[in-house]
């Protein structure tokens, strides 16, 4: 997609440091990391949601992000990678990947703080409800 940042790190218009990469799937590492090893998973194909990509091309891309997490777990000696798909920053698919550190400072991730006021029984059920109704 034109103008797409990530579409043009993958067309090689803007260089970028590359940990894997095949037919399908571009891993480089994020230019303002969050800890060492922060590493971007890019699907080749632009869509702007990871949940609008096709199945097929969803499957391979978390397939190839658990591949590249347990690459990152070894490189950098550490039991935790945290996984985070937000998609606000780009609009283009993509999976961030931290080596993590118990003792690191950052917290948790994804953030630990639980809404407030807590939601009531009879809200919690009517979220149930608009969930399932919309699972085909």
């Amino acid at each position: 997609m034109e103008g797409c940042i990530f579409c043009r790190i993958i067309n090689g218009e803007i260089p970028s440091y590359k940990v894997y990469e095949d037919e399908d799937i571009l891993a480089v590492l994020d230019i303002n990391p969050i800890v060492k090893g922060h590493t971007l998973v890019l699907p080749k194909r632009h869509s702007k949601w990871v949940w609008d990509m096709e199945d097929q091309g969803y499957q391979n891309l978390m397939g190839k992000v658990k591949h590249l997490a347990i690459a990152l777990r070894q490189a950098f000696n550490t039991e935790w990678v945290a996984e985070g798909i937000a998609g606000v920053d780009i609009p283009h698919s993509h999976v961030h990947l931290l080596p993590r550190d118990i003792n690191d400072g950052l917290g948790a991730f994804p953030p630990s703080k639980t809404m407030e006021p807590k939601l009531s029984d009879q809200e919690m059920e009517e979220i149930a409800q608009r969930i399932k109704e919309k699972i085909i």
